[in-house]
């Protein structure tokens, strides 16, 4: 195991729905060390990208992408869930529906800080569905800047969003892969990367069936 697959083991709690809490060091709490390695694992896997912005969602994806930024000495933007009085100007918009969650979110980018000339990274915490990923890759696209890579702390590999993702032609890097939980004994099982890899190229094609994601502009 990596360490982070080793941190979710010891100290994340796996709850009834297939709910994995890693609350005590990685989205409320925060371990900053632990949090450095990832940005240096990261680092480490996008070498030679010409990144030069990383961009994530608010509110849980914040933390973890200041400190990737630090590794890639660039600024850090993240997209906002809901309109702002603080945010003026022109918006790039992308309406998320998650038929999981039978809910519609819009995710917001001020245009003056994304632009054609930017190589983005995204970096999320969770990676389950998909669905905010495709909103935040549609956004990037809208903005006519180029996606270099998405990396992610922890992959629901049970659910649909990484192999959604992987096959829209992305470079998507999760620093652990959970194929099971067990909330009974606390188990948890985790894809060896070198298998995500192989099963990826095995699984083919497979349409985004469980969101729908729309870009827009707002003046």
């Amino acid at each position: 195991m990596n360490f982070l697959e080793e941190r979710i083991v010891k100290d994340g709690v796996v709850k009834e729905g297939n709910v994995l809490k890693v609350d005590s060091f990685l989205n409320h709490q925060m371990d900053i060390e632990l949090m450095d390695q990832m940005g240096a694992e990261f680092k480490r896997r996008f070498e030679g990208k010409p990144i030069n912005k990383i961009l994530t969602i608010e509110a849980s994806g914040i933390g973890i992408a200041c400190v990737v930024a630090q590794h890639f000495h660039v600024p850090v933007v993240f997209a906002k869930k809901s309109q702002s009085i603080n945010l003026d100007g022109e918006v790039y918009v992308a309406e998320v529906e998650s038929f999981t969650h039978k809910c519609i979110n819009h995710v917001i980018v001020g245009k003056k800080f994304l632009t054609e000339e930017d190589h983005v990274l995204i970096i999320d915490d969770f990676l389950a569905n998909g669905c905010a990923l495709q909103g935040l890759i549609q956004i990037v696209q809208a903005a006519g800047a180029t996606v270099e890579g998405i990396g992610i702390a922890i992959e629901k590999g049970f659910q649909s969003g990484g192999r959604i993702i992987r096959n829209l032609g992305f470079q998507l890097e999760s620093l652990a892969i959970v194929d099971g939980m067990d909330a009974e004994t606390g188990r948890i099982d985790f894809r060896p990367q070198q298998e995500e890899q192989r099963k990826s190229a095995a699984d083919g094609l497979i349409k985004p069936e469980e969101c729908v994601c729309r870009s827009s502009t707002l003046d």
